[in-house]
């Protein structure tokens, strides 16, 4: 192998070709460069098609080489650099590679071993959308991205709501980068490509499939202050109209911002955790006053709430009013005697979740950032040194290589097509050309994670066939909130098993589970895995085989002086600027709501280190550890505006609850059948739109007066009215769509299939569900193989279904596990109820 630095990233010597505009394709390629991969970059002659300085981002690593595609010599150009590559990427819409003669069914039709990513905006498969102009805010608009930002809109009347962060952009990268690497380490074992397709509305749904989820007949335990009061107001007619203020005093108190000293918010994220809200009182020294008033804690809160011996527990959310406004009022009190940045101190060494609100351009200066290599200086050809965002996802033991990208560089062809021709692709023998199975059975998981981002990435792998088991405590830590209600997605596919790993027994039987897997999943600061004898030194003793993946908050490549604090989704949306922006200013920071804005694609970012570490396995023979983070995922969610350098302009993206969108040209519009309608235009469309008959003479309308003027003529028709005309005049637009219609439309009865030869949406209704309750749910639809194997995984079954089976696998018999169970090192279940009522 090279001696140089990048020979030792997990994709050294991958040649990757990508074709892509905008932000998925290119976005794509970037997280397999930072892994160490070759990538040549297509631009048409006049240049990418996006002028933005996040370019300098998504092209690091890259060699970027001019080719019309339309002229013969360009396309033979292509397809010599498709001869020589692993994997072709593109974000097109269906057909265009095709139709520029590039189609990727026939391009492995010629080279098997080729692995193609196709990342539309619609799948091909939808008939009704797959032609569409698909523009970041069009996918968003139709997939309710923008009508479903949580409770807290829902009460303020504002609907819809416009963000600027490209969710389906971010998540279609992420989960189009897991299905590359996934697929190449599968050609490592049988030597044959694929054809992928990653539809982006598809791969949006899938980060929002815990707000898409349907539970009939919830429990009332689990409705919140807000949830109640929009039933009432919808009961009995009143408007939506609850101001901020009005606001606040509805959110748990473990679950909302508090000014502090300086004037700075604080986002206090700890509602469900057994000793996070208790920690958290005693710290503010409020614990003793408030139990001493009758604040108590339920030995078993999986009991139903009718057999507690009070109406509160602390640490379950959500807490009932009484008690969530007293707690509430003395925290207020306690929070404005000291600054945002020591209660950030004093959160993280008590090892319990809350960061300051801060702003994106204060994230990217942070000194956690940059020691952490959360952000990186990178010496761009354009703008100089200039600050991005950090590798998404890497391997343990050659994460620094991923720091030190190099810049984006423009070559001519042939130094282009040299830099793929100098590297020699083996594959081994194909021994079956028709084999179909999955990408990873064969593949044993030991899923020790907790929360969304850990669990949900093991539960993604199952549908290509790993076998999961997820192991908890014997007793749990968290309420049934956290665990059952986001566990009916994210236990999908895996057998539960409960196991108390902190008893000699316990710990027995982990250690069997761990020398019998492959792959071993954990999202837990380095204390708690030094603790539990899985660093690298204690796991080699063990099973020295076994790929094992972290996924943590703040992690970067190197450590960091906040890197062992502990924290969720919300945590980072407040510490990199999420929130601040969503609310629009410091005295009203709002969470962006959807469940899996940062988590859910952690957890598939996850599964590229994974992939890329089992892939190396394979390849050199070399076990590593793969790494992710909350607060790495955020640079990629951000990445339209997420960079420094001297010179940049203003931090100006959108921001706040009343913002219609970016311009007169890309913003909602309310027409006259009483709903909004998202133009989604650039200036080059002015033309076109002056072409329509009704906005005759827009092209001579100053900038100033274009809303206004746009706005008076959207409101004389119908949405179908204008979607039809506009369409026909080759602009794109498109109704603010909501999950609830989406889900009413598209959701079908389970058929063993996992949905992805349907549409850009897919949702099941499972009547006979373990929990009891009728659940519908969206389908496996992210990712699209041509040959490998998707597999619909099976209901998340009750935790600790399966102990007695794991145990038995593992040699223990039935008298022996009866033991355990009586000693407390094992369990097979938390409570009576699935769904503890």
């Amino acid at each position: 192998m090279s001696s140089t630095p990048t020979a030792k990233l997990p994709l050294h010597n991958v040649k990757v070709l990508d074709f892509g505009q905008y932000i998925a394709g290119p976005a794509t390629a970037m997280i397999l460069g930072d892994l160490g991969a070759t990538v040549v970059h297509v631009d048409p002659p006049g240049g990418t098609m996006w002028k933005s300085p996040a370019n300098a981002t998504l092209n690091r690593n890259k060699l970027i080489v001019s080719l019309d595609l339309k002229s013969e010599e360009g396309l033979e150009r292509a397809r010599e650099l498709v001869a020589e590559a692993d994997i072709v990427i593109e974000n097109f819409r269906p057909g265009k590679m095709a139709a520029l003669g590039l189609d990727p069914a026939e391009l492995r039709k010629q080279y098997p071993e080729l692995i193609t990513v196709s990342i539309p905006g619609f799948a091909s498969a939808d008939e009704e959308r797959r032609e569409l102009r698909a523009y970041e805010s069009i996918i968003a608009a139709s997939s309710g991205v923008f009508t479903d930002m949580g409770l807290n809109r829902v009460l303020m009347g504002v609907n819809p709501s416009f963000s600027p962060l490209p969710l389906a952009s971010a998540y279609g990268a992420t989960i189009a980068a897991s299905a590359a690497v996934l697929a190449l380490q599968a050609r490592e074992r049988n030597g044959l490509g694929d054809q992928i397709e990653v539809p982006l509305a598809s791969a949006v749904m899938e980060g929002l499939c815990y707000n898409s989820i349907r539970i009939e007949n919830l429990p009332d335990r689990y409705l919140t202050q807000r949830e109640r009061e929009i039933s009432r107001r919808r009961i009995e007619g009143l408007p939506m109209n609850v101001s901020y203020e009005e606001l606040q005093e509805l959110l748990d108190p473990f679950y909302r911002s508090y000014l502090c000293k300086d004037g700075r918010m604080f986002y206090v994220v700890c509602p469900s955790h057994k000793n996070h809200a208790r920690r958290c009182l005693q710290t503010l020294g409020i614990y003793d006053e408030l139990v001493a008033e009758g604040l108590s804690e339920e030995d078993d809160t999986y009991k139903p709430t009718s057999e507690w011996s009070s109406d509160v527990s602390l640490g379950v959310y959500p807490l009932p009013k009484f008690w969530a406004d007293k707690i509430a009022a003395r925290m207020k009190e306690v929070f404005l005697t000291r600054t945002a940045k020591e209660w950030e101190r004093i959160f993280g060494r008590n090892k319990f979740p809350g960061a300051p609100q801060r702003w994106l351009q204060e994230w990217i200066n942070d000194d956690h950032a940059e020691t952490s290599g959360l952000m990186i200086d990178v010496e761009d050809p354009e703008f100089g040194t200039m600050i991005q965002p950090g590798p998404v996802a890497w391997l343990e033991e050659s994460g620094e290589a991923a720091l030190s990208p190099t810049p984006r560089r423009w070559v001519d062809y042939s130094t282009a097509l040299h830099a793929f021709k100098r590297i020699r692709t083996k594959l081994p023998r194909v021994a079956d050309p028709a084999d179909r199975s999955g990408w990873l059975e064969g593949v044993r998981i030991l899923d020790l994670c907790n929360v969304i981002a850990g669990p949900h990435s093991v539960s993604y792998l199952t549908r290509f066939g790993a076998e999961v088991i997820k192991l908890d405590p014997a007793s749990p830590r968290y309420d049934a909130w956290n665990t059952v209600i986001f566990g009916l997605s994210h236990m999908r596919g895996k057998r539960s098993a409960l196991i108390e790993m902190t008893t000699p027994e316990g710990r027995e039987a982990f250690d069997e589970l761990v020398r019998s897997v492959d792959v071993i999943v954990w999202n837990a600061p380095d204390n708690q895995i030094r603790a539990m004898g899985l660093d690298a030194d204690s796991l080699a003793r063990i099973n020295p085989d076994a790929v094992f993946c972290k996924l943590d908050c703040f992690s970067g490549v190197r450590r960091g002086p906040r890197t062992d604090y502990v924290g969720y989704d919300d945590v980072v949306q407040a510490t990199t600027g999420i929130m601040l922006r969503f609310g629009g200013s410091m005295s009203e920071p709002e969470e962006h709501a959807h469940v899996g804005t940062i988590d859910v694609m952690c957890g598939f970012a996850g599964t590229v280190a994974i992939g890329a570490a089992l892939y190396q396995q394979l390849k050199v023979g070399v076990t590593g550890r793969a790494r992710t983070s909350l607060c790495a995922n955020s640079g990629l969610l951000q990445v339209p505006f997420c960079y420094d350098y001297t010179g940049r302009g203003l931090f100006d993206e959108p921001s706040g609850r009343h913002v219609n969108g970016y311009d007169a040209l890309t913003r909602f519009y309310y027409t006259a059948s009483g709903d909004w309608l998202l133009l989604s235009a650039y200036e080059g469309d002015v033309e076109k739109l002056a072409a329509v008959p009704e906005f005759a003479g827009f092209a001579e309308v100053p900038r100033e007066e274009r809303e206004a003027f746009l706005s008076e003529i959207f409101a004389n028709d119908t949405s179908d009215y204008w979607i039809g005309t506009l369409r026909g005049h080759d602009i794109a637009a498109a109704v603010c769509d909501n999950i609830d219609a989406l889900r009413a439309k598209h959701t079908r009865e389970p058929d063993g299939t996992p949905g992805i030869d349907r549409g850009s949406y897919s949702f099941s209704v499972c009547a006979d569900h373990p929990s009891g309750h009728v659940v519908t749910q969206l389908d496996c639809i992210g990712v699209r193989p041509a040959r490998g194997r998707v597999i619909l995984p099976k209901p998340a079954e009750k935790y600790g279904a399966s102990t007695r089976q794991v145990l038995r696998e593992l040699g223990y018999d039935d008298a022996r596990i009866d033991e355990m169970i009586a000693a407390g090192a094992i369990s097979e279940s938390w409570s009576r109820e699935y769904l503890p009522s």
